[in-house]
């Protein structure tokens, strides 16, 4: 490191090297800015690495802009002015653009074609490589300092440093293994700024499913269900199921909600409700052949309540293993029936967030979008400061929103004249 960069004059300071801080420091040295990036961790991108399952969920393929940010809740109305700077199909000519091609999979979730967080975590780092940052590993901030409304410099573990402009892009608080420890987070509060909390975990589940939507207000007690992650089963529980006009709730999935938000870290969720627990499939086939048995002359349609736990008839009528629900019931085959007993075990939903939070595993405590100009990233109380990523207080769901809007916000602040 040369000495007169030692002495402070770097243009800009980043403090985080995940996506956010090395999105800021690439395009702040790409624009000719002397950039200094701090990071705790012995290796940039510790989180990138595990995102999305280690596949990496790089954005959400909903191209525009409106309804791209009309997912983000209460603060859509603040990100319009960022995204116009670089929004979703800056993203994949970012990555694109640098040898490294991308796929739109289920619900326009966005992945490298190599299916690798590491192959986009190599696009970061060579991002960054460039003669005007520094980089220095293994060096946590331990305080900063300001003297009325700049900041002057930073206090870390191997020296002080400073700079014209600094940007914290810490995180948040979720999966502390990885750095994201609220360091960020506590320096703000010192420096003047609100922060807020991140929502409870305790929350009912979204779902995709119209089916599920169409029993909002039935209740069904004693319900197996069990979660699925990236096709792979993660675990299962038994107990107490509210049907909701978005998804479901009730004590059992309120309980699991912290649970469900890893998951939903690492992949796509689905779930399947088992609505006979006690009951095997073949003893279940049996029994819904004694119901037909009994009721050889009646229609499908008559009887389906008899075969189905209370309130789920037209469930089962909506997945239309039999086509035309007038057909005599003797006319049903030994295959239809079969496939009835295993859609009664093994009731299908897909999982898309959390009610109340978007993705709990990526907080979104933090600072309110009111104390930044969210035009520049810059924080309205400190004239030299810049936040960006998962430090900002904002609402969003899974399936590649977090991601885009580190994309976004380290670009814009990495913009700084």
């Amino acid at each position: 490191m040369k000495k007169d960069q030692e002495m402070g004059k770097y243009d800009l300071l980043v403090i985080g090297g995940g996506p956010s801080g090395m999105m800021a420091a690439g395009t702040a040295a790409k624009n000719g800015k002397k950039v200094l990036l701090l990071e705790k961790n012995a290796n940039l991108g510790e989180k990138l690495k595990i995102t999305g399952g280690g596949r990496c969920n790089i954005t959400n393929a909903t191209y525009d802009v409106r309804k791209f940010l009309s997912r983000f809740g209460e603060s859509e109305q603040f990100l319009y002015s960022s995204f116009s700077r670089f929004g979703v199909r800056d993203t994949f000519d970012f990555f694109e653009s640098r040898g490294l091609p991308l796929v739109v999979e289920a619900r326009n979730r966005v992945f490298p074609k190599t299916q690798k967080a590491s192959d986009v975590l190599k696009v970061m780092k060579k991002y960054v490589t460039r003669p005007t940052i520094d980089i220095i590993m293994n060096n946590p901030v331990l305080k900063i300092r300001k003297t009325e409304n700049k900041i002057t410099s930073v206090d870390t573990k191997n020296g002080t440093y400073s700079a014209g402009n600094y940007i914290i892009a810490t995180g948040g608080v979720s999966h502390p293994e990885t750095g994201s420890t609220g360091d960020g987070l506590k320096w703000l509060k010192n420096l003047g700024h609100t922060v807020k909390n991140s929502s409870p975990n305790i929350v009912p589940l979204k779902v995709a499913d119209k089916w599920v939507k169409d029993l909002s207000g039935i209740s069904l007690s004693f319900m197996k269900i069990s979660f699925y992650v990236n096709g792979k089963k993660a675990f299962s529980k038994t107990g107490k199921i509210l049907f909701t006009h978005f998804g479901i709730s009730g004590p059992l999935v309120l309980n699991l909600a912290r649970k469900i938000a890893d998951l939903l870290h690492e992949g796509e969720v689905t779930a399947q409700i088992d609505c006979y627990p006690d009951t095997d499939i073949g003893s279940l086939e049996k029994n819904i052949l004694n119901i037909f048995n009994r009721n050889k002359n009646k229609s499908f349609k008559n009887i389906v309540h008899e075969i189905t736990p209370l309130g789920l008839s037209n469930a089962l009528i909506e997945f239309h293993i039999i086509p035309d629900i007038t057909d005599k019931v003797h006319s049903i085959s030994k295959q239809n029936r079969h496939r009835i007993a295993e859609l009664l075990k093994a009731m299908p939903m897909t999982v898309v967030g959390l009610m109340g939070m978007s993705r709990a595993v990526v907080s979104d405590g933090g600072v309110p979008l009111t104390e930044v100009d969210m035009r520049t990233m810059r924080s309205k109380l400190i004239s030299n400061l810049y936040l960006t990523g998962d430090i900002l207080h904002i609402n969003r769901p899974s399936g590649g929103y977090s991601l885009q809007l580190c994309w976004t916000t380290g670009y814009v602040a990495g913009q700084l004249k």
